[in-house]
């Protein structure tokens, strides 16, 4: 199964595919090594995943922590299954209550504090999956991480980077915790500095001992509703206690031949489906790959997309359309007839904050493939950091909206708008490829930039990954370094708003992908690692 992809490197990259029978991919070296090792002593992709995840919250912390939300879609060996691990509002979030505290005229929950903050559902996707679908004991995956934590670890370039960026910002530096936990000297660390996270330990060896109840249910859960109490929070442990994630399928979309697949709302992955339901009604392998006409198509695509997502998308429970009716064939075929291939034009703009996210792929022999996504949203998320637990918190709750209007308004035990997409692709009901770019919304244009790539171009996956990206952002089409000046330059013509941009980190994505060769047990899979990020594809 590889679809005749050119193996040829079509872009200058440090990186080459990997091939092995049993592989993980993700965003650093020693997170894929965990996986590893969990393959290596008998467990399934799945074991791997969790592993993976788990060193993730330690050595990327900037992007995702234990108090990180979580999507998954997984390839059994016989089906497909997509979980949601979001957290919900606390119930005594109302738009009452942001407002009597922020003001009536306040148009989102804050973005960084404890009321930005939902109940982590990461820890929940953990043992959820090794519950249902694992093979190892569940304290065995999490003992890397712990070690690793206690002892530390050299701070990589790329993330030490970042790091930097946000002990600059007093949003984040002054909330509770923060400086304890990630400013251990009165600084960030350098690169290849030591940096421990001895509390992050301690949580994770409760989180091995209790499978997650301590953390929901328990110490964990009682000691961060009582931070949230000292410091103006609503979080209570009634909140911890009543999370679940939810086993929610996919939503599908048929591409040249394949079926993209992707979480249903209240994520943002049918913004990619949406888009190439348009695509497939233009002939973009008779373009060239980076030329003006194919971005152009593309980028029409995906701001037909945003539009329909930033208007509609929330919990499933209070969406006015149901992601069938928002993938219709006729409709999305209407809205293809609105592109106009000599101008570009403005379908109305919606914008989301940026975000920090880690996303790792996991498969083996056995033929079980894993994609898998986690995240504090922004940057160190909320800030906020429980003393003496290492509980980095999300700030998901500033993804909702106070706007009476929206399906988005905020309220008890509401799950918000979610950026994270995990991404499946299959061909005829079996599997190809688990993917995922990170990135706010750049995740979605990252799907379809790089599928594109794939089944239009036969760019093989580590060539689609290494291409410069552009990023459609608030009425802008940013461009990466690499992008072809005259391709700018053609985009500018038709009326593209272009401006590069050069942190590749967040504003262009950063992908892992796992392709599937044939039969696992025998020709093993290809797997790609983004050189936006530290990380690698690793396997045996």
């Amino acid at each position: 199964m590889t679809h005749s992809f050119n193996w040829r490197a079509a872009y200058a990259s440090q990186r080459s595919p990997v091939f092995a029978r049993n592989v993980v991919s993700t965003s650093h070296p020693l997170a894929a090594q965990a996986g590893l090792r969990m393959l290596q002593a008998g467990g399934n992709a799945v074991d791997a995943t969790i592993a993976t995840a788990a060193m993730m919250t330690i050595v990327e912390p900037c992007s995702n922590g234990l108090g990180s939300d979580a999507f998954c879609i997984l390839w059994d060996g016989k089906e497909l299954h997509g979980l949601n691990a979001s957290g919900c509002a606390p119930q005594a979030w109302t738009p009452e209550y942001f407002r009597a505290k922020y003001g009536v005229d306040v148009k989102t929950p804050p973005k960084r504090g404890w009321d930005s903050v939902t109940v982590p559902g990461a820890v929940s996707a953990w043992v959820e999956l090794s519950r249902r679908f694992g093979k190892l004991p569940f304290a065995d995956l999490l003992a890397p991480a712990i070690d690793v934590a206690e002892r530390g670890y050299a701070v990589p370039v790329i993330v030490q980077h970042k790091w930097t960026a946000a002990a600059a910002l007093p949003e984040l530096t002054g909330q509770p915790g923060f400086a304890q936990a990630f400013l251990p000297h009165g600084r960030e660390p350098q690169v290849g500095e030591r940096f421990s996270f001895a509390d992050a330990a301690r949580t994770l060896r409760m989180i091995a001992r209790s499978k997650g109840e301590d953390f929901y249910r328990g110490e964990v859960a009682a000691t961060a509703a009582a931070h949230a109490r000292d410091h103006g929070g609503a979080m209570t442990e009634a909140d911890f206690a009543a999370y679940r994630p939810e086993w929610v399928g996919t939503t599908a979309q048929d591409y040249r031949g394949h079926t993209l697949h992707e979480i249903p709302p209240n994520g943002q992955g049918i913004a990619a489906q949406i888009a190439l339901g348009i695509l497939q009604h233009f002939d973009l392998a008779a373009l060239p790959v980076d030329g003006v006409a194919s971005q152009h198509l593309q980028i029409e695509a995906m701001k037909l997309a945003f539009t329909d997502v930033y208007r509609y998308v929330a919990e499933p429970r209070s969406m006015r359309l149901t992601p069938a009716q928002m993938l219709d064939k006729d409709y999305l075929a209407g809205r293809a007839r609105l592109i106009d291939v000599r101008r570009a034009q403005d379908f109305g703009p919606g914008h989301l904050p940026q975000g920090g996210t880690i996303y790792l792929t996991a498969a083996d022999a056995s033929g079980m493939m894993v994609s898998f996504i986690q995240s504090n949203y922004m940057g160190f998320g909320s800030g906020v950091v429980i003393p003496g637990y290492g509980l980095s918190l999300q700030n998901r709750g500033h993804g909702f909206t106070l706007d009476p209007g929206s399906d988005n308004l905020v309220g008890p035990g509401k799950r918000p708008f979610h950026t994270i997409i995990p991404a499946f692709l299959t061909k005829d009901g079996q599997p190809v490829m688990s993917f995922g770019v990170m990135g706010g919304d750049m995740q979605p244009q990252g799907h379809l930039q790089t599928l594109v790539r794939m089944l239009d171009y036969r760019q093989q996956p580590q060539a689609a990954c290494d291409a410069p990206r552009w990023r459609w952002n608030a009425g802008i089409v940013n461009n990466e370094d690499g992008f072809d000046p005259a391709t700018a330059q053609g985009l500018r013509d038709l009326g593209h708003r272009v401006q590069p941009f050069s942190d590749s980190y967040q504003d262009y994505g950063a992908g892992q992908f796992i392709w599937r060769l044939g039969d696992p047990s025998v020709d093993g899979y290809a797997a790609a690692s983004d050189p936006r990020r530290d990380g690698q594809a690793a396997g045996y």
